[in-house]
């Protein structure tokens, strides 16, 4: 499913329109990237938490070469699972 067919699926079951739809979605995606940069976390009980994981400066090799190579640390965004989405895939 594509952001196309998410808004038109949400729209449809929520009885909004498409454009309202769009302007909730996209107000949840800035909401979201804007916390995660603060570095907060976004937790929605029983979906699952976006929040931040710290990568630590390490050492890595070219795999061409074998060079050892410096990597910088970095944040990396992540998303964990909440128990009732897990519940609901795993469902049989």
């Amino acid at each position: 499913m594509n952001k196309n067919e998410l808004i038109t699926a949400i729209a449809g079951k929520a009885g909004l329109s498409k454009k309202d739809t769009e302007k909730a979605l996209r107000a949840f995606e800035e909401v979201v990237v804007k916390e995660l940069v603060d570095g907060g976390k976004v937790q929605l009980v029983g979906f699952g938490t976006f929040d931040v994981a710290e990568r630590a400066a390490r050492e890595g090799r070219n795999p061409q070469t074998g060079e050892v190579m410096p990597i910088a640390a970095s944040r990396a965004p992540r998303f964990k699972v909440g128990k009732a989405l897990k519940d609901a895939v795993n469902k049989k």
